[in-house]
């Protein structure tokens, strides 16, 4: 640590403790330690004002596609601010940045999607989300269609709406959540709710959920069902194969619209461009974001089927909804050249045929037999360690988010960044990741987790 450092570091962190109020975290007790204070980024690598590097095993907050510091995305928007800093989507205007954006963005979608609205962010997103769905069925003559099912220990966003579609209870706490007509039902979370089951019957027994609650509160007033395609902030949990063909087939019988939240899946994640793709599923709408721009700059949006788009557009008349930033033209630039590199560098490729498979190759070869690892789930660069004290009963740690939490601690230590979610020790690097830094990933993961088995007594 150099001398020059630590001054710097205890003068933000006392900016930190004074001013802000930081997400999803006691910032009392943040205030007593700290935080780490990130202040350059390189490739998959961070380092901090202490002058500490650590590889970052969960690109930013799943969103660091293209890894960190491309100076193609900087020109891009020193480019684009030179150009047109700013101008909105209102008063009958447009810009060309915008423009070119959603004619690449259609051109990799797959499918049969017309229209999009861009947001800032995943959460608003899916808080239009709500408002659009519900405009839609008013339009073609069904306004009994309203309510809105999503699942337990789903999350969809921070925003009223976009929390409540989202099943975390912590979170409804706050702010006398969710809103009305919205419900959950079952996560499709085989470890730890399968039972005797195998997999593939769980997987049905899941989607037999949904009919039940659609027929329960009756097709009529069922507008859509909103569920990510793997769980993310939920712990990577990756569904049975037998969940989504059935989900969609209810969903088609009971004219109910299936709305997939892709800000964490989308834009290369598990080798495909849409993690819809991946278990072979076809959505209504497309929740966008993260990935879109590789975090450099906020953008989310929400693409809608033909159906949808069109009816809007010529039976909707005017579409009450906007927002001063959607659109912006420095984040369609940026979100442009972050698609470019996807493609001109065959990112999304590789990770379907190279990094993503061996990543999880390295995840089994090395943790299968782990004590403490009853578990191991993930395609292409996403992947969960579900933590256990028993792997043939699949029992869990009664304290398994304070052990995960320990992991995740000691991971900083060991120089990696990967996140604790209740009992899973979670990844996702960023698709530019090569081989030898997913070693790096890996080695220095085992450790974390050999040094909290051995914290734990468990050998």
């Amino acid at each position: 640590m150099s001398q020059q450092a630590k001054p710097a570091t205890q003068r933000y962190q006392a900016i930190d403790a004074a001013h802000h109020i930081n997400a999803f975290l006691d910032q009392k007790a943040l205030n007593q330690e700290g935080p780490r204070v990130m202040a350059r980024g390189q490739g998959v690598y961070l380092w901090d004002t202490e002058g500490n590097k650590y590889l970052d095993g969960m690109s930013g907050l799943w969103c660091t596609n293209v890894g960190y510091g491309r100076q193609d995305l900087i020109a891009a928007a020193t480019k684009q601010l030179e150009q047109l800093s700013y101008y909105n989507v209102f008063f009958h205007t447009t810009h060309p940045a915008v423009n070119e954006l959603t004619e690449r963005l259609f051109s990799l979608l797959p499918g049969d999607y017309s229209h999009v609205v861009y947001t800032n962010s995943g959460s608003e997103s899916n808080e239009l989300l709500i408002r659009t769905v519900r405009r839609y069925w008013d339009v073609v003559g069904k306004p009994t269609k309203k309510i809105f099912i999503g699942r337990h220990n789903g999350y969809h966003g921070s925003t009223v709406g976009s929390a409540s579609l989202g099943g975390m209870k912590f979170m409804h706490e706050m702010g006398d959540l969710p809103i009305p007509n919205v419900v959950h039902i079952g996560e499709p979370y085989w470890f730890a709710h399968g039972g005797n089951l195998s997999p593939a019957e769980f997987g049905r027994k899941c989607a037999q959920e949904l009919e039940d609650k659609i027929l329960e509160l009756g097709a009529d007033n069922v507008a859509a069902f909103v569920a990510e395609p793997f769980q993310g902030a939920g712990g990577m949990i990756f569904p049975p194969e037998s969940y989504w063909p059935e989900i969609q087939r209810i969903c088609r019988q009971y004219d109910v619209l299936l709305c997939a939240d892709e800000v964490i899946g989308g834009f290369g994640r598990t080798g495909e461009w849409f993690a819809s793709q991946h278990f072979g599923f076809q959505p209504d709408t497309l929740s966008i974001a993260k990935g879109l721009t590789s975090g450099y700059i906020p953008m989310g949006g929400l693409v809608l089927s033909r159906r949808m788009g069109e009816a809007l557009v010529e039976h909707g008349g005017v579409f009450a909804h906007g927002l001063t930033y959607s659109g912006h033209p420095v984040a369609a630039a940026v979100a442009l050249a972050n698609l470019d590199a996807l493609q001109r560098e065959g990112i999304v490729d590789r990770v379907k045929s190279d990094t993503g498979p061996y990543l999880q190759k390295c995840l089994r070869e090395v943790f299968d037999k782990h004590p403490l690892v009853g578990e191991i789930q993930g395609t292409g660069l996403v992947a969960a360690l579900q933590f256990c004290q028993d792997k043939t009963t699949r029992q869990r740690f009664a304290n398994e988010s304070d052990i995960t939490w320990r992991c995740r601690t000691i991971g900083f230590e060991e120089g990696v960044i990967i996140r604790s979610t209740l009992g899973r020790m979670i990844m996702a690097p960023a698709l530019v990741i090569t081989r030898s830094e997913i070693d790096e990933l890996i080695d220095k993961t085992r450790i974390a987790v050999d040094r909290t088995a051995a914290e734990i007594g468990v050998k």
